[in-house]
């Protein structure tokens, strides 16, 4: 078996590898000076146009900040980098403004993906990449993972009629044929994967070749997120009524139902002695209060909505919990990893790369309720929650945002050299 640690490396090898002269093995990453010597034989790259589609960009949003990132590197290798999108808050630099007309979710995403390619074509742009399911794209960040293994994931917990109805809704089916006539197009030149999990799914699904997949995971700053954050602990823990010594669990996220919040509040209920503080919004957050009621939970659950300094939220934690029915990689986890804490997850979150039971965190199924319940109660003794939080930190040291940025550097030097 592959461990967590493995894989972080084998992920820190992906710049190399696509970089990699024909006979070079891949087994470990290459050094600085043979880096140099290897960018000093590729060809020199003449400035471009490049285009980045995202249908809506807000600086707060962590896809957002992707963009960002990618646009910064394009830029500083001399590139000429517009974003088209619908709207934009904040500063996105030169765009290019996209809006369709719509009435309807399946009208927002084709009319988009239409005229958003068709101006991408109209000014001649020399590489295309898109946040967005949007077939005849040069570069896709899989960053929302497989359309299909969501709706899959999404019938485990959904009654006949909404599975039936599913099934035929034309927004899911519209979402599904782009999705594969993505992957599947001949200008596809290159896609990211934030995880292994998405990685594999995309490989096994389409008919696309495996060296278009690439797997980049996004960076941490392991200095933001620090154990030391925990000197704001008590103060935390005060502000929202939580005893000092009381075993906490950390949940950080919207979209609740996708993330798994249920399933977290189920297990909680199995623990004697564990609270659990929920940062984030949703808006069906009446329905999960319910739970919390019926479940007799009411003095150990505790709403914190939405929060600008988090790393305070994962100081004030022992354990973090997220038991996604799917999610492709959240920021959160390497951040609560990072922060020192052990997490508990799913068998359907990317976070899987990086686990290993009872050494860094636990994965169960999203739905088994009687293994979430049995690894956070293995999370109350603290000093167990403790000891794996510290091995959770090292296993994630290694995915900084600078090896993210090497990474995509070296990805788009090489495709933009073909």
């Amino acid at each position: 078996m592959v461990s967590p640690q493995s894989r972080v490396n084998q992920a820190a090898n992906t710049a190399s590898a696509v970089l990699a002269p024909p006979n070079t093995p891949h087994s470990s990453v290459a050094s600085s000076e043979e880096k140099t010597q290897l960018r000093a034989t590729t060809p020199e790259v003449r400035a471009m146009k490049i285009a980045i589609i995202r249908q809506k960009y807000r600086p707060d949003g962590g896809g957002e900040r992707i963009v960002q990132q990618m646009r910064d590197i394009l830029h500083e290798e001399g590139h000429h980098v517009r974003l088209i999108c619908r709207s934009w808050k904040g500063d996105a630099g030169e765009v290019l403004t996209c809006n369709p007309p719509k009435w309807t979710r399946v009208q927002r995403e084709s009319r988009f993906a239409r005229e958003a390619i068709g101006l991408a074509h109209r000014e001649q742009f020399d590489l295309i990449q898109s946040h967005e399911r949007i077939p005849g794209s040069s570069i896709y960040r899989a960053g929302d993972g497989v359309h299909a293994t969501w709706l899959e994931q999404r019938a485990r917990v959904i009654g006949p009629l909404s599975r039936q109805w599913q099934s035929r809704d034309r927004f899911h089916r519209y979402m599904l044929e782009a999705e594969r006539a993505l992957f599947e197009h001949a200008d596809l030149k290159a896609v990211i994967c934030n995880s292994r999990m998405v990685l594999d799914d995309i490989r096994t699904r389409f008919r696309i070749s495996a060296d278009k997949l690439q797997l980049i995971y996004n960076g941490v700053d392991n200095q933001r997120f620090h154990p030391d954050q925990r000197t704001q602990r008590d103060e935390t823990r005060k502000r929202h009524g939580i005893p000092e010594q009381a075993p906490l669990f950390l949940f950080v996220g919207s979209g609740w139902d996708r993330k798994g919040l249920k399933s977290a509040l189920l297990g909680l209920s199995r623990t004697a002695n564990g609270h659990l503080l929920v940062v984030g919004r949703d808006k069906a957050e009446k329905k999960f209060q319910q739970i919390v009621a019926k479940h007799n939970l009411s003095t150990r659950v505790h709403f914190a909505g939405v929060q600008t300094e988090v790393p305070a939220y994962y100081g004030a934690a022992d354990a973090f919990v997220l038991p996604a029915l799917y999610d492709p990689f959240p920021n959160a986890i390497l951040e609560a990893m990072a922060s020192g804490l052990p997490v508990v997850t799913s068998t359907q979150c990317g976070a899987v790369d990086l686990i290993a039971s009872a050494e860094n965190g636990f994965v169960c199924d999203s739905l088994d309720i009687a293994r979430i319940g049995s690894a956070m109660t293995q999370l109350t003794d603290l000093d167990a929650a403790r000891r794996m939080g510290e091995q959770a930190r090292q296993t994630v040291l290694p995915l900084t945002p600078e090896h993210m940025r090497s990474q995509l550097t070296d990805l788009y030097r090489k495709l933009l050299c073909d």
